[in-house]
């Protein structure tokens, strides 16, 4: 963000943070074309911040997953969530009233690492910060497509609290 608001922990113009399993970078430039869209985004890597062997001091208070773009492959991910926006539908005068309008969520085009390209029907998967899951039998050679069998946070107990 060109313009971080305060206690903003992402990647911003001089500020720093760790690239997952990686290294520590700044961002010391932020490149735009002539109608004001950011085109590049240049960064400083600091060497002896590696990922398991940070020798550096620094202690950036942000990680940002990352992926390189130009060998990441194109998949379709399924993000399903609560069919009913109540915990016991049934105790409703009319049920239908309760779905989840919401209850399924598709990216068509989400970056994905190479080696799941190749994942089989079936194979389970943790994807960071997003939860857990599998290979769908819609997949096919040329595009894979997967489902969020697990969230990683229990949604529900949020909902139950308002």
């Amino acid at each position: 963000m060109e313009n971080p608001p305060p206690k903003y922990f992402r990647l911003s113009p001089g500020g720093m943070v760790r690239l997952k399993s990686a290294y520590i970078i700044r961002c010391d430039e932020v490149v735009k074309d002539a109608s004001g869209k950011i085109t590049a985004i240049h960064c400083s890597y600091v060497p002896e911040s590696r990922s398991g062997q940070d020798t550096s001091g620094l202690k950036p208070k942000g990680v940002i997953h990352w992926l390189s773009a130009s060998t990441a492959q194109t998949a379709e991910v399924r993000l399903y969530d609560r069919l009913f926006q109540v915990e016991d539908p049934a105790s409703e005068e009319d049920f239908k009233s309760t779905i989840n309008p919401n209850s399924l969520q598709v990216i068509e085009n989400a970056l994905i690492e190479p080696a799941l390209s190749e994942a089989n029907l079936g194979d389970r998967f943790q994807f960071t910060r997003l939860g857990y899951f599998c290979a769908d039998p819609d997949s096919t050679t040329e595009k894979m497509v997967f489902n969020r069998t697990v969230t990683l946070k229990d949604a529900w107990a949020k909902e139950q609290q308002k």
